[in-house]
């Protein structure tokens, strides 16, 4: 993948992320709760191995 489509899917998974915590809390669903926050860290993830990949590329072009 690219970086630009990590960061995209990175912050798409940190969107629904906190919005199944938010049903969940609303829901009193410890487990949506739960999978929200897995999926917003994921997404973090994502869009740090996007940026991660964004700055390789730059140095490989400056050379």
């Amino acid at each position: 993948m690219g970086s630009t489509t990590d960061k995209i899917k990175g912050m798409a998974n940190e969107a629904v992320g906190n919005v199944k915590q938010a049903v969940g809390k609303a829901t009193d669903d410890k487990h949506l709760q739960a999978e929200g926050v897995v999926q917003e860290r994921k997404g973090e993830a994502q869009q740090a191995v996007g940026k991660a990949k964004e700055a390789v590329k730059n140095v490989i072009d400056r050379a």
